[in-house]
């Protein structure tokens, strides 16, 4: 829908026209792939179709939802938008929608609204954290500058309000709620630990913020929207919290040990920008407890990281040490209990599609 008074943008509010053709071909022109962990459903002959033509839906909805008749502003919100991107949190939507009616229009706008949300916070991240890449292309602030890259995340933000409101007052509360967790895990990010708090469950609880509980929303909107039973939603809330804590955790960890990372993030860029992950934090625990390789590996990771030598020698020696493992088993853990929490739902390709993702995010060479 276009708004009359200034023709500025066009929301996602409404659903396609049934004359619309092939949307089949639109999710592969867009190159809409499924994330690893969901090949139940490319496999089931009546999910699948069903998933890629509402992925489908939601990327041809994105883009009206940021379209701006500014020609700054929509070029900088098309931004991250056009550099691709996984689409697991809609794509959740999506999924957890099969355990009531999918096809309801909602569902769609809802699976807009969660990668909305998460695309303003990459603008934002990526200007606190000073990073120079996102999805392989140069981001937004390096472009544009600081406050253009901030502004811009707003008016996502914005956006998203708009279209969340459309779908009722239930919604916006979760919305709202979401999104004051996402500020919070930020904020505690950045001032760091109380003297009396312990930096693993604090970095825990950051990324629970960060992380899980826009993941958690996800599942749950899907749930609404759908109709599903609404026992599931606790069921969802659970399991995303908690797979969304463990995708972090993988993500962070595959940062600092130096594996290949496709969304163009350079190996180590967490431990040059001085970002605290769990094996650092693992690392410093060790070095307290008297681990001279610790100290020795700590001195290095502290010191001047500028030089890519440097870096590399930090990012190979984090990634010998046997915190690195014990990282993983932290990450895996919160995977399992991930699987566990699904044990209520129904035997089907959605409760297999959910347990299976949960495993990707903790197998994953890249």
């Amino acid at each position: 829908m276009t708004n009359p008074a200034d023709h500025s943008w066009t929301h996602a509010g409404h659903g396609l026209p049934d004359s619309e053709p092939s949307l089949n071909t639109t999710a592969i022109a867009t190159g809409l792939q499924l994330p690893a962990g969901f090949a139940a459903i490319a496999g089931d002959a009546e999910l699948g179709p069903a998933i890629t033509n509402n992925l489908a839906r939601v990327e041809k909805k994105l883009r009206e939802a940021i379209a701006n008749s500014d020609p700054l502003a929509d070029a900088t919100s098309r931004h991250l938008v056009e550099a691709g991107g996984k689409r697991i949190r809609p794509l959740l939507t999506l999924l957890c929608a099969h355990l009531g009616d999918a096809s309801l229009p909602a569902v769609v706008q809802a699976a807009v609204v969660v990668e909305l949300t998460h695309l303003a916070t990459l603008y934002h991240d990526d200007v606190m954290d000073s990073a120079p890449f996102r999805r392989g292309a140069p981001t937004a602030h390096e472009v544009w500058g600081n406050s253009v890259a901030v502004l811009t995340g707003d008016l996502i933000f914005a956006r998203a309000s708009i279209l969340v409101s459309e779908l009722g007052g239930r919604a916006l509360g979760i919305q709202a709620r979401t999104f004051e967790r996402l500020c919070l895990g930020q904020l505690h990010e950045t001032v760091g630990p109380r003297p009396d708090e312990d930096p693993v469950e604090h970095y825990l609880s950051v990324i629970a913020d960060k992380t899980g509980s826009l993941v958690a929303a996800s599942g749950q909107f899907g749930a609404i929207f759908s109709g599903a039973d609404e026992a599931f939603e606790d069921i969802l809330v659970e399991y995303g919290e908690k797979v969304g804590v463990a995708f972090q955790l993988a993500d962070d960890v595959i940062d600092v040990t130096g594996v290949k990372v496709k969304s163009g993030k350079s190996p180590g860029t967490d431990l040059r920008e001085g970002v605290p992950t769990l094996p650092v934090l693992l690392l410093r625990k060790a070095a307290a407890d008297g681990d001279q390789s610790a100290v020795d590996l700590l001195t290095l990771i502290d010191g001047d990281l500028s030089s890519d030598e440097a870096l590399a020698a930090a990012v190979a020696g984090l990634r010998e040490h046997p915190v690195t493992a014990e990282s993983w088993v932290v990450a895996r853990r919160w995977a399992d209990e991930a699987i566990e929490a699904l044990a209520p739902l129904p035997e089907g390709v959605v409760k297999d599609s959910l347990s299976s993702f949960a495993l990707a995010v903790v197998d994953r060479a890249s």
